[in-house]
């Protein structure tokens, strides 16, 4: 019987068995899918969550293979708005580390091999997770594992979470979104760029390779965007042109905000996107599920130890959810300043962005908001 089963063997499933692992904790990491995608939105890391990867032994790895984003740009009809510097942030990683989920998860499956060949099961789907007190049974397309604890890191519609009876409001936005990665044609480097446009905003990422991602608002929901199609909104509005020859992904996605209401029930916890669904604007999602793991795992091998934890996990509780909900806030509000403007009151507004901008406190407020820090 295993100590700990983790249902999800996505980037925060797979550091939080990492972790577990590390620990001497035997473990099991379920996962539905039989290999990884390659479709995936999630690819910045922050420095908050550098530190929790570093202790799991792969933030070198993601960081040689990775691009080093030190800073931004906003720029609106051709004109520089303001500029952000990461330079004032603290700690060692004075970045956010741009790098594709795929090769994220990768490097994190690799690691697990490492230090526990058997614990990642691909291809099993978990049907239903019983609580019973003194363990738990988990049941799956591939057979049962009964465990001490069973952590739920498997997504928005979380069954672990739906099994343990915790309730998860969902609030939709009116916001959607297409993105897409193509031939890096902008001049920009390592540095991010927002276009704040009359039609709604335009982002736009480094990735290796010199490869670029695009992320494009849109009034409504897409569901089939052609690689032409979110090329010819990138020339629209922003003047650069991108080879729709060149691309290597497309999606597109809506926003919705989900936290549930609480992350800890008997023996099962959650984390990531398990305990609180946020807005992609920003890039904060995958960060605060690894922050999830980082404090939740100490305290589960303090719990298989014998020690009481209680207090501890109705801090992990009470510390992750607000963790969640300033995360919630703040991608509301980068998704605000991205919303259709007026070319009158957008001008405005840009004119003030670009003044309380250049005050030193303001700036370093921002970067380090930007940074989760």
């Amino acid at each position: 019987m295993p100590d700990v089963v983790v249902v999800g063997g996505g980037p925060v499933g797979l550091l939080a068995g990492i972790l577990l692992a590390q620990a001497g904790v035997d473990v099991r990491v379920l996962e539905r899918r039989t290999s990884r995608s390659n479709h995936s939105r999630a690819i910045g890391i922050h420095p908050p969550a550098l530190d929790a990867l570093e202790a799991a032994g792969v933030a070198e790895q993601l960081i040689a293979e990775g691009v080093r984003i030190q800073g931004g740009v906003a720029r609106s009809r051709g004109r520089r708005v303001a500029e952000l510097s990461f330079d004032c942030v603290p700690g060692r990683h004075r970045y956010v580390l741009a790098i594709p989920q795929e090769q994220t998860e990768r490097i994190l499956a690799e690691r697990l091999a490492q230090l526990a060949p058997d614990a990642l099961q691909r291809g099993t789907a978990v049907e239903s997770v019983h609580d019973l007190g003194g363990d738990v049974l988990t049941l799956t397309s591939a057979g049962t594992y009964r465990s001490r604890l069973v952590i739920g890191a498997d997504g928005a519609r979380s069954t672990v979470r739906d099994a343990a009876g915790i309730r998860a409001p969902v609030r939709p936005y009116a916001d959607a979104y297409v993105m897409g990665d193509f031939a890096d044609t902008t001049g920009d480097g390592s540095t991010a760029a927002l276009y704040l446009e009359p039609d709604g905003i335009v982002e736009s990422f480094p990735l290796p390779g010199s490869v670029r991602r695009w992320v494009v608002r849109m009034p409504a929901l897409v569901d089939s965007p052609t690689a032409t199609t979110v090329a010819r909104l990138v020339a629209d509005r922003t003047g650069v042109t991108v080879n729709p020859h060149s691309n290597t992904m497309l999606s597109s996605f809506g926003v919705r905000r989900r936290i549930a209401g609480r992350f800890v029930r008997g023996r099962i916890a959650l984390i990531g996107d398990a305990a609180h669904e946020v807005s992609p604007i920003g890039g904060q999602g995958m960060n605060l599920g690894w922050l999830d793991a980082g404090q939740l795992v100490p305290l589960i091998v303090a719990s298989l130890a014998g020690r009481d934890v209680g207090l501890e996990l109705r801090r992990f509780n009470s510390e992750r959810r607000r963790a969640a909900v300033v995360a919630s806030r703040q991608a509301h509000v980068n998704m605000l300043l991205g919303r259709p403007m007026p070319p009158s009151l957008l001008s405005a507004r840009n004119r003030i962005l670009g003044r309380v901008a250049g005050i030193p406190a303001v700036h370093d407020a921002v970067a380090r908001t930007f940074t989760m820090h």
